[in-house]
């Protein structure tokens, strides 16, 4: 569990293939922008998320952080992470 999220088999799998790491999804669920699509929420960084968590966590946490804030959570209703990912490029 990362931050009351549950973590499914598929994405702690996803997640170790694609290197992404907890506090990047601790980051992600936490500051991200949630939009409802296909039956759960997709949390992902905007511009604003963006700054949000740069205000919070400061600028030295949010350097190492930022290549990887790019990443999308799928999250269940009841919590669970489905699968993190990066957007396909020109997708």
């Amino acid at each position: 569990m990362i931050d009351g999220l549950y973590i499914s088999g598929h994405a702690s799998t996803r997640m170790n293939q694609r290197g992404i790491h907890g506090e990047v999804v601790s980051t992600l669920f936490a500051y991200g922008r949630c939009k409802r699509s296909r039956g759960a929420d997709i949390y992902f960084m905007d511009r604003s998320a963006r700054q949000r968590a740069l205000d919070d966590i400061g600028p030295k946490t949010f350097a190492r952080l930022e290549k990887s804030l790019d990443t999308y959570l799928v999250v269940a209703d009841d919590g669970t992470l489905i699968t993190t990912a990066r957007p396909h490029p020109g997708g």
